[in-house]
C-alpha cells in the first residue's frame, strides 16, 4: 500500500506539475484571448477542453492556472516551514519560559482561521497573490512549530545529543547538525500535506476574488467564472475542478506514502 500512495501521488503530482510548467513556454492558445464567436464551445479538436464564456481555451487558461497554485504552495509552505521549524526548535530545545512564549503565540495564529488571515492580509497589502501568499506563510508557522517543538522534546534526551553536549559543542551546531536531521522525514511528510492545502486555500481565495485578478487565469478564479454558465457548459467546471482535486489528491497521497515509508513501526510488507 505505501508503494501504491508513493507512486501513484507522486505521478498525479508529475503530471500536474509538467503541465503548469510546459505552461510557461507553450499554450495551446493565448490564455487570456478573447473570442466572443466561440464562446462556450464543447470539447474539439480546435479546443480539447472547450471554451469559456468569453471564448478562451480552457486547457491554455488550465496550464497558466496552475502557477498561482503552485506558487502559494512553494513559496507560503516554504516560508512557513522555516520560520516554524525555527521557533519550535528553539521552543522545544530550550524549554522553560522560551518555550512558553513562542507555543503561546503559535497557539494564538493556530487560533485564526486562514480566511481571516487572508482578509487582514488583503487589507493591508490590496487583493492578490502577495496577499495569499502571506495568509499561507502565516497560516503554516504555528503547524510546524508544534511538529518541530513535539520532536524536539523526544529527541533531545537522547543519547547521541547528551554525548554532543559532552563534547562542548555548541546548542547551533547541535540543533543544525544533530537534532534537527534526525525531524527532517516528519517536517517532509507535512509540508506534502501542507502544499495541498495551500492550493485548496490559494483556490477558495481566488474563488471569493480575493486572489489572482481577472483577466489572469487561476484554477479558483475559473471556477468562479464558469459558476453561472455550469448548467449549460459543464465543462468550464469540470476540468479546472478536476485540476484542483487531482493535485490534491496526489499531495495527500505523496504525503501517506511518505509517511509510510519512513514509519519505523510500520512493516515493510505493509
Amino acid at each position: 500500500m505505501q508503494k501504491y500512495n508513493l507512486w501513484s501521488g507522486s505521478i498525479l503530482v508529475g503530471i500536474m506539475v509538467l503541465i503548469t510548467v510546459v505552461g510557461f513556454v507553450y499554450t495551446p492558445e493565448l490564455p487570456n484571448k478573447m473570442d466572443i464567436g466561440n464562446q462556450l464551445q464543447p470539447p474539439s479538436p480546435e479546443h480539447l477542453l472547450g471554451t469559456d464564456n468569453y471564448g478562451r481555451d480552457i486547457l491554455s487558461r488550465i496550464m497558466v492556472g496552475g502557477r498561482p497554485a503552485l506558487e502559494a504552495g512553494i513559496v507560503g509552505v516554504v516560508i512557513g516551514l522555516s520560520l516554524g521549524t525555527w521557533l519550535g526548535a528553539v521552543a522545544g530545545y530550550y524549554r522553560g519560559w522560551v518555550e512558553e512564549v513562542v507555543m503561546r503565540l503559535a497557539d494564538g495564529l493556530y487560533a485564526l482561521p486562514s480566511i481571516l488571515l487572508a482578509l487582514v492580509a488583503v487589507t493591508l497589502l490590496g487583493p492578490g497573490q502577495l496577499s495569499i501568499l502571506a495568509a499561507v506563510a502565516i497560516a503554516n508557522v504555528p503547524i510546524f512549530a508544534r511538529l518541530t517543538r513535539s520532536a524536539f522534546i523526544s529527541i533531545r534526551e537522547a543519547e547521541f545529543v547528551a554525548a554532543a553536549k559532552a563534547m562542548g559543542l555548541r546548542d547551533s551546531r547541535i540543533i543544525l547538525r544533530h537534532i534537527l536531521p534526525n525531524c527532517s522525514s516528519l517536517l517532509l511528510v507535512q509540508a506534502s500535506v501542507s502544499f495541498a492545502n495551500a492550493v485548496l486555500a490559494e483556490a477558495s481565495l481566488s474563488y471569493l476574488g480575493l486572489g489572482t485578478q481577472p483577466p489572469d487565469a487561476s484554477w479558483g478564479r475559473m471556477l468562479k467564472e464558469a459558476q453561472a454558465f455550469a448548467g449549460q457548459a459543464p465543462w468550464t467546471v469540470i476540468f479546472p475542478g478536476l485540476a484542483i482535486a487531482l493535485t490534491v489528491l496526489g499531495l495527500n497521497r505523496l504525503g501517506d506514502g511518505l509517511r509510510d515509508l519512513w514509519d519505523p513501526k510500520l512493516s515493510p510488507h505493509e
